[in-house]
């Protein structure tokens, strides 16, 4: 059984111009023009930063040339693989299918991907709400959560502390969302977390807390926690395969994977060019990255 957690520090990375053009020639055309429409370079950057995450995987894990990879997006914007090689009958035993879920938010983009279960992956920034309290923010966001969490994150202490409480909340509650590929219309009241009183700590992943769907506990549910600093909260949920022979995730319940921060030389490792190279994707880039310097002046 495979296990994968990368994560990219997309907020401190300065691409040059040879990097920038080299890693939009190797993510697909219409990926390319997608990103290429975003307003801000933070956004752009992230978006990059999540497509060769995802081709990264599929090559090196998956086994399939970095030029054949094929990657689509559900309704909902879940990316999967389109057309995934045949695997020959004569190859011995049938490996369980790879699930995978990408995330970026605040200064990383991160990716979780496992054999034989689905994956489903949010990551949250403990940031001050920018135009309200925290008391008012709390009060827009209270359809969020159920009474129970709200007793949790109100008793947590400081306002920061409060918030990140929130955000940890959230994250789970997303990765399940994301897992299950079910997008807005869920009511989040429907599901409820009971957190585990060990303390997150940064290179430490927790799986003790516990998940209730309509107040009935899902014990085929596992939540993977981790900090990748002190401020960025990272959610994994696990949950078992849509299809038939799926491996179960119990009594052998896998050791919670901690991730790995990949350097951009990481991304490109295995990457291969599929497109000629665009110089104004460089010059649109950095007007966009230029644009909050020239408001502030």
């Amino acid at each position: 059984m495979g296990s994968v957690r990368w994560a990219f520090r997309c907020g401190s990375w300065t691409p040059s111009r040879s990097d920038w053009l080299l890693a939009a020639r190797c993510i697909q055309r219409e990926e390319k023009d997608r990103i290429g429409q975003f307003v801000f370079a933070k956004d752009a950057k992230s978006a990059v930063a999540g497509r060769l995450l995802l081709r990264r995987f599929v090559c090196e894990r998956m086994g399939i040339p970095w030029s054949q990879i094929r990657l689509e997006r559900s309704p909902r914007g879940k990316p999967y693989l389109a057309a995934p090689l045949k695997v020959s009958s004569d190859s011995g035993p049938k490996q369980p299918a790879w699930s995978f879920n990408l995330s970026h938010q605040g200064d990383y983009a991160v990716l979780a991907a496992e054999q034989g279960m689905q994956v489903g992956v949010d990551i949250m920034k403990t940031a001050m709400p920018g135009s309200s309290s925290v008391p008012e923010f709390f009060r827009i966001m209270t359809r969020q959560f159920t009474v129970y969490e709200w007793s949790v994150i109100q008793s947590a202490g400081s306002e920061h502390q409060q918030l990140a409480t929130f955000y940890r909340h959230w994250a789970l509650k997303e990765s399940f969302i994301k897992a299950i590929g079910t997008g807005l219309g869920f009511n989040l009241q429907r599901v409820e977390f009971h957190l585990t009183s060990e303390p997150l700590t940064a290179g430490h992943a927790l799986h003790q807390t516990k998940m209730y769907l309509d107040e009935n506990e899902e014990d085929d549910w596992i939540f993977e926690e981790s900090l990748l600093d002190a401020d960025h909260h990272v959610a994994v949920a696990l949950g078992p395969a849509e299809k038939p022979g799926s491996a179960p995730l119990h009594p052998s319940l896998p050791t919670p994977t901690t991730f790995t921060l990949l350097s951009f030389s990481d991304l490109i490792a295995s990457a291969s060019p599929l497109t000629d190279e665009d110089p104004a994707y460089w010059d649109s880039f950095q007007m966009k990255a230029e644009a909050p310097q020239r408001q502030r002046q």
